[in-house]
């Protein structure tokens, strides 16, 4: 079993840590709000530190699942970052979804200081990380991915290292791209079935049988129907990660076009006073613009 530190205690990381300390794994956690630290030590055991470099000391293992670039890079430098106190050979795991430039850029720190950096995004939601079925998908050195792997399978379903330091976060980019199109296509088709006049649990009972099947009408067409946005990953956090994809398609000439308007799909969902509701609200958009065509 590990030493390992666990940086950020959200909805992801919370039961991820939680899984290591069951595992067997000798767990200290570190979060910016010091009081779900110590809910998460009186619920799991384990320990917590008042800082990332505290709770990084002597440990095999450091991960970490915080918001965005600069989250990330509040944790692993300065003073009180974890890569002041990791010791030389450690490994840490980034499973924040950030940009390939914070990446490399950290990667690159870490490997003056002797310390190995793998990026390491996560999909799979909420309910992904409290069953411990995520997909992770894993940029960085070879020998240091192969350290990491078992630990990180204790809460993924599939863990693989796609290339070099940033491919993991370039597949992420990939798996936001995706979710994004499949999310506004399912909104679509289960619009049209209701200005139809069609049953949309009938029409999805068919149709996620055939080609158009897949993981978000199986698992959103029902709350999507039932108005109800609450389950998983949250708009403010998809605009982000869009915006990041938008980002490093500039730089490597990629064509988003579907994406790019779905950002602002999603940025009509903020303005709704959606910006927490789940992913599968753009469904909600399509009927308050529905509602709004009928008043007028």
């Amino acid at each position: 079993m590990a030493k390992i530190a666990f940086l950020g205690l959200g909805v992801m990381g919370y039961p991820m840590a939680g899984h290591l300390q069951a595992a067997g794994h000798e767990v200290t956690v570190y979060n910016r709000t010091e009081a779900k630290a110590k809910t998460w030590t009186g619920e799991h055991g384990g320990r917590y530190a008042a800082t990332p470099r505290a709770a990084a000391a002597g440990a095999e293992f450091v991960m970490a699942c915080v918001g965005n670039d600069d989250d990330l890079r509040s944790v692993c430098l300065g003073a009180d970052g974890a890569f002041a106190g990791m010791a030389e050979g450690a490994v840490f795991v980034d499973h924040t979804t950030v940009s390939e430039i914070v990446t490399r850029e950290l990667h690159g720190v870490a490997a003056e200081k002797g310390v190995f950096f793998v990026d390491a995004p996560i999909s799979g939601g909420q309910a992904g990380a409290e069953n411990g079925v995520l997909s992770v998908m894993c940029g960085g050195d070879e020998g240091a991915y192969a350290r990491a792997e078992p630990v990180i399978d204790v809460y993924s379903k599939i863990c693989r290292r796609i290339g070099e330091s940033g491919a993991g976060q370039l597949t992420k980019m990939c798996n936001q791209i995706a979710i994004g199109g499949l999310v506004q296509a399912l909104s679509e088709a289960l619009h049209f079935a209701e200005k139809a006049g069609l049953d949309g649990r009938a029409v999805v009972e068919v149709i996620s049988q055939g080609a158009a099947g897949s993981w978000q009408m199986v698992n959103r067409h029902e709350t999507m129907l039932e108005d109800h946005f609450d389950h998983g990953f949250a708009v403010d956090w998809m605009r982000k990660d869009l915006g990041i994809c938008m980002d490093e398609a500039n730089r490597n000439g990629a064509t988003l076009p579907v994406t790019a308007l779905i950002d602002q799909y999603y940025k009509d969902v903020q303005k709704m006073g959606g910006g927490r509701w789940d992913t599968s609200s753009l469904f909600k958009r399509l009927r308050a613009m529905d509602a709004l065509s009928s008043d007028s």
